[in-house]
């Protein structure tokens, strides 16, 4: 009973449930075709590209995956400006509508896509939305549902298989976004889900980093795009026990700065509240998060002994 009760007794070895969070987000890559038409034309190599050759190295990605052992599961989430959506799971057949065959599911999850980005840009017709949120993608949204999904994966089946994520990300962070972020990057530790991360713009993912750190995923960021599934399937397709076998990439380093809690931007300095944690790049005489009072009552008692005492001393 204690051996059956452990949490790596719980676990199918060769058994893996990949949640793909897939960046979908049309601001970044239409800036990312723009950039890769430019670097074409002036005959010097880039290292972006468009979402459609994205997808080429994607789906089959999704494909091998499911190659590698029968019992594998594989879900699809796409990350857009204003909101997430399941685009497809393996685990009841694509959709029901996509049979049963490799072409049919491609055009399926493409049909979904499309859906999904039109969907988005509907949802972001408010006055100043886009603006505001700029052309950061919504991670804190995708990761929540993975680790959503991945819990009623859980409760639903005695043996559990082998859960992780990946995050295929392009878009940069988005700082006003910081405490959903890292409040799914711990609950992923404490659920013991590794996080992936391929990071595929012109700069590191800082929340990315954080999260393969913390979690003991792996992080990547390719310098050569053109050969993205070279990469993904020898870094990122093999399974959790293989992986001891394995050298794999390490980050050279890992940006541990936080956001601020009152303009959302990264900062390497601040001010933190002893009570709820939450960080400001200034001095303020009041929590905003929980209300607790910053006033410097010890001090000032201190300095208005040191005056009594003073003036004590002249009187004598």
């Amino acid at each position: 009973m204690n051996a059956a009760s452990a949490p790596s007794k719980l676990y199918s070895d060769d058994v893996s449930l990949i949640v793909v969070l897939l960046d979908a987000n049309p601001f970044f890559w239409a800036s990312s075709a723009a950039a890769a038409g430019d670097s074409a034309s002036s005959h010097h190599p880039t290292t972006t590209l468009p979402f459609s050759k994205l997808l080429n190295h994607v789906i089959p990605l999704l494909n091998s995956l499911l190659l590698l052992n029968q019992f594998n599961q594989v879900v699809l989430v796409a990350t857009g400006v204003n909101s997430c959506g399941y685009i497809y799971d393996s685990g009841d057949g694509g959709g029901g509508s996509a049979g049963g065959s490799v072409p049919a599911i491609c055009s399926e999850i493409l049909r979904r896509l499309e859906e999904f980005v039109v969907k988005d840009r509907l949802q972001g017709k408010g006055p100043d939305k886009v603006v505001a949120t700029g052309v950061s993608s919504l991670l804190s949204g995708s990761l929540s549902l993975a680790l959503c999904y991945i819990q009623r994966v859980f409760r639903s089946r005695a043996r559990h298989p082998q859960p992780r994520i990946l995050c295929l990300q392009g878009s940069p962070d988005g700082p006003e976004q910081y405490v959903a972020v890292m409040n799914a990057i711990f609950s992923a530790q404490r659920s013991m889900i590794p996080i992936d991360s391929c990071v595929m713009g012109v700069q590191h993912s800082a929340f990315l980093q954080q999260a393969s750190y913390i979690t003991g995923g792996v992080y990547l960021k390719p310098q050569q795009l053109d050969g993205l599934f070279q990469y993904l399937s020898a870094v990122f397709a093999t399974d959790l026990q293989s992986r001891n076998f394995l050298q794999l990439p390490k980050p050279a380093g890992v940006d541990f700065r936080a956001s601020c809690f009152c303009h959302k931007k990264t900062i390497d300095m601040g001010y933190v509240c002893s009570v709820c944690l939450s960080i400001f790049c200034k001095h303020h005489k009041k929590c905003s998060t929980c209300g607790s009072d910053f006033s410097q009552g010890p001090t000032d008692a201190n300095a208005s002994s040191d005056r009594k005492r003073k003036t004590s001393e002249v009187q004598s």
